[in-house]
């Protein structure tokens, strides 16, 4: 099948990004290098074009039931203009996707990961309670993270809303750029910023004003290689690679958007057992000693023997060092332990950290 396009796709072949194909599509991994795009995020401000994620809308008088029995954080708590992080699990307690829920009043939106859309999608549908319609609208958005300590100060040029006044995974709906639109304090990188969600017919239009707003903050686009190691140096949860079917929200250090004291939802029996029972193993950050960049899949060892394996892993840019991300046995995950990091017949020697990474 041939990878769809954003509606900046031209935009980013114009400024001669290097494009791959991810999730499905077309998107810039690095228009510069990914060192300078990183870099330029955590002390200025960047624009990332994540408008290959999924958005899907429940409606209805139950929305609120049904975000509920789908998701393992507490929905009832969201006010209106106000976002949640959570996940949805199956019976079993292994990870559907994780998500950010939108409470928007006469409506849920639910933001998730575009390799996982056609799944999510399906799975909402075979659990749709009766009187709630389900609506697909990933196709018609457009989504942009402007993100970085100069990110605020870029749109506000653009708008009449106080963007001060949005707090951190809260919303406004209003016009920037001359655009309607949701303004969220939300992003993937650990910097304050900004997700914009509004219509793909005005793509080029909204880029072009945000980039001549940011213009004096040398505001940069950004692509997913710098996006990756961002959200790593933060340890944030990338699906596929830290999470998975295969892997509990308890393990991956989500306990705490884990509510099992709410009402009955999908995965709760199988999270209550493993709880009870307890964790085997855990998901823990790490530093390489030497020169060798962790990849996902390398084992972990402890003298000699296997004791976990390498979820995620990058250079960071910011501590000089190469990072990652294991899950290993319960026994091992403490800070300050040593371990080894095996690829093939190399192994490198590693330290079990404090994260975040970078604070």
């Amino acid at each position: 099948m041939e990878p769809k396009k954003t509606g900046l796709y031209e935009e980013h072949v114009r400024l001669g990004a290097k494009m791959v194909d991810f999730a499905g599509f077309k998107m810039p991994i690095q228009y510069s290098s990914i060192l300078e795009e990183h870099r330029r995020v955590r002390t200025t401000v960047g624009v990332f074009d994540v408008s290959h994620m999924g958005e899907i809308i429940l409606r209805g008088p139950r929305a609120l039931e049904m975000v509920n029995r789908l998701t393992i954080n507490d929905a009832a708590k969201i006010a209106v203009n106000q976002a949640q992080y959570s996940a949805m699990c199956y019976a079993d307690g292994g990870i559907v996707d994780d998500l950010i829920v939108y409470n928007r009043g006469d409506h849920y939106l639910l933001v998730v990961n575009a390799s996982n859309l056609d799944k999510d999608e399906a799975w909402i549908r075979e659990n749709c309670l009766e009187g709630v319609t389900v609506e697909n609208i990933s196709d018609s958005i457009t989504q942009l993270a402007v993100q970085g300590k100069q990110a605020e100060a870029t749109l506000q040029k653009l708008t009449d809303v106080d963007l001060s006044q949005i707090k951190f995974y809260w919303f406004s709906e209003g016009v920037l750029a001359g655009v309607q639109m949701i303004i969220s304090a939300t992003g993937y990188t650990g910097e304050p910023g900004f997700e914009l969600y509004f219509d793909r017919q005005h793509s080029g239009a909204v880029w072009e004003q945000v980039f001549a707003a940011g213009k004096e903050f040398d505001i940069a686009p950004i692509g997913l290689g710098a996006r990756d190691s961002l959200r790593l140096e933060k340890k944030y949860c990338l699906y596929g690679n830290d999470i998975d079917q295969s892997t509990a929200p308890l393990e991956a250090g989500l306990g705490w958007i884990t509510k099992l004291d709410k009402d009955d939802f999908i995965g709760r029996d199988a999270l209550l057992k493993l709880k009870a029972q307890g964790l085997s193993r855990r998901l823990m950050g790490f530093e390489v000693a030497g020169r060798m960049i962790p990849r996902h899949g390398y084992e972990v060892h402890k003298s000699g023997n296997k004791v976990g394996y390498v979820t995620s892993g990058a250079y960071s840019p910011v501590l000089e060092k190469n990072i990652g991300l294991a899950y290993v046995a319960l026994d091992v995950a403490k800070v300050g332990e040593t371990i080894e990091i095996v690829a093939g017949k190399r192994t490198e020697s590693a330290t079990i950290v404090k994260t975040p990474f970078v604070a």
